[in-house]
């Protein structure tokens, strides 16, 4: 997930040389749309398909700023899949103090109760990006969904696009490079959470091997889409507004 730039700002900017490669490579969707502002709320929905009528950056712990209706962790487990989440700048496992480069706000799962209820599920689940290189490198370590939240320079919000593109470039390639996507019919997907005052269309490509390399999707599609695209993808149930979303077939492989 990248920050605050709507497609107007990426899309055919020679400052993101990588993420246009990505987007002729692969899937692109051209009317994809962020749900409100500003940043939070937008993980929110992505990951739980409701805002939880959180309508500010605020940070957990603290009653008023927590989601305790069903979330995609919650469906993850209950259908015995794995899932982990990474935020890069993160200083240990389910961190909510903000740094420099962290901001917790881009880490949704820290505002759901049913996850950090359970030490154990903080301690795996919610992690530093330091571990993804070690998951990345087999088929069962990598696991079944994950979330990958660079750090406030890396995703654009506070350094520029150039260098979240060459932030990008070093990454990227290295996951679909890995096991899980040489082999299996894994799906990347790398979008911006809200684009601006005037715009929030934002820029969305699939890559991998499950994207329909060369789609262009002009239907208007939002971050509701792309839950309801990962839970049928996993065979989940739809989580609150994802339910009258539809799911984005036209940019996956038949």
């Amino acid at each position: 997930m990248e920050e605050n730039k709507p497609a107007t700002r990426i899309v055919g900017n020679a400052d993101a040389p990588y993420f246009n490669q990505l987007l002729t490579r692969y899937a692109h969707a051209s009317d994809y749309s962020a749900i409100t502002h500003p940043s939070l709320p937008n993980y929110l929905a992505l990951t739980s398909g409701t805002t939880g009528g959180i309508t500010s950056d605020c940070n957990p712990p603290g009653g008023s700023c927590l989601v305790t209706s069903p979330n995609l962790a919650d469906s993850l487990r209950a259908a015995g899949l794995s899932w982990r989440m990474y935020a890069e700048g993160m200083p240990e496992p389910c961190s909510t103090p903000n740094t420099d480069r962290y901001a917790v706000k881009h880490n949704p799962f820290l505002y759901y109760p049913s996850v950090t209820g359970s030490a154990a599920s903080c301690a795996h689940d919610d992690v530093p990006f330091t571990a993804f290189a070690g998951d990345l490198a087999s088929t069962s370590t990598l696991p079944a969904f994950s979330f990958i939240s660079p750090d406030l320079c890396n995703d654009m919000h506070s350094c520029s696009i150039a260098a979240g593109d060459a932030w990008l470039a070093q990454v990227v390639p290295q996951i679909l490079t890995s096991p899980a996507f040489t082999t299996q019919q894994s799906l990347l997907v790398v979008t911006f959470d809200e684009g601006d005052s005037s715009d929030n269309v934002v820029a969305c490509v699939f890559a991998g091997p499950a994207a329909r390399r060369g789609a262009v999707s002009n239907t208007p599609y939002s971050h509701y889409s792309l839950l309801r695209t990962i839970e049928d993808g996993l065979g989940l149930p739809p989580l609150g507004e994802s339910a009258a979303a539809a799911p984005m077939t036209d940019l996956l492989a038949r």
